[in-house]
């Protein structure tokens, strides 16, 4: 064994992962059939609601950008599944899987795409700006990275409140060179405060692989600031919840800091504006899909646990098929927003102008 695969087979041990693999650990064989099949489901309902999106973009009902989560399920349902609640998620623009993770419904997510009012942030962020600061999301940020200096700062006010709880920050493998995500690891480490930095390696920066973008280990970095790191596989929901609920345990109750790189796979281009393929083999995407996808992993595992049978598998997907239906129906009978609503959800002052207490102008017409 090298010694970097050495490296990696250690953290995984410390990740509490039992020799007898991840579905039998604590986290895991502790969920019952029902919720085990309410992670399926999750799983389905975000791979049929990502479908549904790209057949809407591409009959021109969806404008802008649309980064798909399509091979990626396992990663979201498997953490977000974790949460309790003081746990907070943040993300960037991939942010459909875990919108669904945390329990949003789709008919506002789908409403959002098409840039409508009763969409999740009122039609004005679109694919990459979902938000549910009731389920503790906060989204959905464009800016590579920039999302990541926000999660320590939501990690922050946890500890600073004094509540059990830890801030996943998720980031793809393209923003592990930013200075800002590097920066946050700094002020997570010295202040020790309670978030899980989760990497989602699906092997491709845009258009430019791993390999040709970032030199060593991606959460092996943390050792530079003394932090925790841990890496598992993220087509197998089992191995992603086995492996976070350590980090989070100790974020939670130790308020330490850690960096976990899940590595996964998207089967379409970095957004649906970019081909699927002309920067790897066509081979490769198929291989992944006929050997890792994640719902068929996890399908076969409850098969043979006998929590799942072949008539329950094809009525999910139906009735996932049939949401995420409705969902579009729903976005293409709401109303697009007004010119009027452009200066709302601005400033607090402007839509509560009883209480504001500043002068001057809000806005310049």
């Amino acid at each position: 064994m090298s010694k970097k695969s050495s490296a990696i087979a250690d953290v995984r041990s410390a990740a509490g992962t039992p020799k007898n693999g991840p579905a039998a650990h604590p986290v895991n064989a502790s969920l019952s059939a029902d919720q085990k099949i309410g992670l399926y489901r999750l799983m389905v309902r975000i791979r049929r609601f990502e479908e549904r999106s790209l057949r809407a973009y591409q009959a021109k009902k969806i404008g802008g950008f649309l980064h798909l989560y399509i091979g990626q399920e396992a990663v979201a349902v498997g953490c977000c599944s974790l949460m309790g609640k003081d746990d907070h998620v943040i993300t960037a623009y991939r942010d459909h899987g875990h919108a669904i993770g945390v329990g949003m419904e789709l008919n506002p997510l789908m409403a959002e795409l098409y840039g409508k009012v009763t969409g999740c942030s009122k039609g004005k962020g679109g694919s990459m700006h979902f938000f549910d600061p009731a389920r503790n999301y906060w989204g959905g940020h464009g800016i590579v990275g920039g999302q990541v200096p926000l999660g320590t700062g939501i990690a922050y006010g946890l500890k600073y409140k004094g509540l059990k709880g830890a801030c996943m920050t998720f980031m793809g493998d393209g923003a592990v060179n930013q200075g800002a995500v590097h920066e946050a690891y700094n002020l997570a480490a010295l202040w020790d405060l309670p978030v899980i930095f989760v990497i989602e390696n699906n092997g491709y920066s845009m258009g430019t692989s791993q390999a040709r973008s970032s030199a060593g280990d991606l959460a092996r970095r943390a050792e530079g600031y003394g932090m925790a790191w841990g890496v598992c596989e993220g087509h197998d929901v089992y191995e992603v919840r086995a492996c976070m609920a350590r980090f989070l345990e100790e974020a939670r109750t130790n308020s330490k800091p850690a960096v976990v790189e899940i590595r996964t796979y998207r089967y379409r281009g970095h957004s649906v504006a970019d081909p699927d393929n002309t920067y790897r083999a066509k081979s490769e995407i198929e291989e992944y899909r006929r050997t890792k996808d994640p719902i068929q992993v996890f399908q076969a595992q409850l098969l043979a646990e006998k929590v799942l049978d072949l008539a329950l598998v094809e009525k999910i997907d139906v009735e996932a098929r049939a949401e995420a239906d409705l969902s579009a129906d729903f976005a293409e009978a709401s109303p697009f927003p007004t010119a009027a609503d452009l200066q709302k959800d601005v400033y607090w002052e402007a839509d509560n102008p009883s209480e504001r207490k500043s002068g001057g102008r809000l806005f310049f017409n």
